[in-house]
């Protein structure tokens, strides 16, 4: 998109995200899905903003996408943590299913259609690896049929498609896996796990059987490691960050929000000022973690090489993990600044939601598992510490 365009997806982008925190806390309390929010992206026509211009989307990149993910995290973090997961597996289609006719008729409807795609990646029995899978396709003919046990299908229930990972066939390895997508009247779903968490309730991350039944050709032709290593996990760990430094920017918001009101009802330094200086250069930092990591991957995409190195994982790894860990003392940060009012829930100042919905950000994809990951490749990698490399 030309610069133009980027700012009008913005206020777009901004328009929605008025209408996410009109619902923010209601989403919360109930746990139930943000429909007001995610209508309101399909009214801006935001779904379909990554596609091509010649399939009828806005060719948006990954910067523009990573600048949306904040603005709707500013209100609200379930909405925009629908919105990341929807590109996320978007992206997945872009990049590696521009070859098929399939695939490339896919992506016309959902701009056309402003379909909502959901991810099916995880599976009892697999400990959490994303890059294990236990179920198989099994095929008849030019149809493929698959039955996973997966332990959650974020807003699984109000997808319009469900892009899941298999094993590429009965005899494949547990490695050999394939992604493929599944229309909302391909498949049923089960369930088998009530998604009732600290945070995040929003997005309605229920466990389910799922069965399903689709066209061969609905199979993505590239490797799903292919798909892992060059888009699916950078930029899960890019959108993802971008969505919790959108949070920690709302709370900072609130945190000067206090203070300046606290400067207005008496001279002199108000409580909290200093506090909030520092917890500024902290956000700030994490902009900055999050800006680095996505001129990273722009860089890295017109090179395969260099998007399956190891280089590039520990790099995308590293902006999680950062992102992750920092937001949570942030936020604890501007409810020191906020105090009571901040801990209260109903006050303009309130931080509550905020705070649980930032301790989701090391468990989605364990930091834990994250750092064995690296730990393993910095063994075998040498680490670039050049200040501009």
């Amino acid at each position: 998109m030309e610069v133009r365009a980027a700012d009008a997806a913005a206020v777009r982008a901004a328009r929605v995200s008025a209408i996410a925190g009109k619902y923010a806390d209601p989403v919360d309390v109930e746990g139930r899905f943000p429909r007001e929010a995610v209508e309101a992206m399909r009214a801006e026509k935001l779904l379909s903003i990554q596609i091509p211009t010649d399939l009828g989307g806005e060719g948006a990149s990954i910067t523009e996408i990573a600048e949306l993910c904040s603005i709707l995290g500013q209100t609200c973090a379930a909405s925009a943590m629908v919105f990341a997961m929807h590109q996320i597996k978007l992206s997945s289609l872009v990049e590696h299913g521009a070859g098929s006719d399939w695939h490339r008729d896919f992506m016309r409807r959902i701009a056309k259609e402003q379909l909502l795609l959901a991810s099916a990646t995880s599976e009892r029995g697999i400990g959490g690896n994303l890059r294990t899978s236990i179920c198989a396709l099994k095929f008849e003919g030019d149809t493929c049929f698959l039955e996973k046990d997966a332990t959650a299908i974020s807003y699984g229930a109000h997808a319009d498609a469900i892009l899941t990972t298999s094993r590429s066939h009965a005899e494949a390895a547990s490695s050999n896996q394939v992604l493929t997508v599944f229309l909302r009247d391909q498949y049923r779903l089960e369930r088998t796990i009530e998604w009732n968490a600290l945070g995040m309730r929003g997005t309605c991350s229920d466990g389910f059987l799922f069965k399903g039944e689709a066209l061969a050709a609905q199979i993505l032709p590239t490797p799903f490691a292919e798909i892992a290593a060059q888009s699916m996990l950078a930029s899960s760990h890019l959108l993802w960050s971008s969505v919790w430094y959108g949070i920690a920017a709302d709370a900072v918001a609130r945190a000067q929000a206090f203070v300046r009101d606290a400067a207005r009802k008496s001279p002199g330094t108000p409580p909290g000022a200093l506090r909030l200086a520092e917890v500024s250069s902290q956000l700030q930092m994490v902009k900055s973690n999050v800006v680095g990591g996505l001129k990273i991957y722009e860089e890295a995409r017109a090179d395969p090489d260099r998007l399956s190195s190891m280089a590039f994982a520990v790099a995308m790894n590293n902006v999680k993990i950062a992102s992750s860990e920092m937001i949570l003392p942030i936020i604890n940060h501007a409810m020191l600044i906020c105090g009571i009012l901040g801990y209260q829930n109903g006050t303009p100042y309130s931080l509550g939601r905020h705070l649980r919905d930032a301790h989701s950000a090391q468990l989605m994809i364990s930091d834990e598992r994250i750092l064995g990951n690296t730990s393993a490749m910095l063994l075998v990698h040498k680490q670039d510490t050049s200040l501009l490399g």
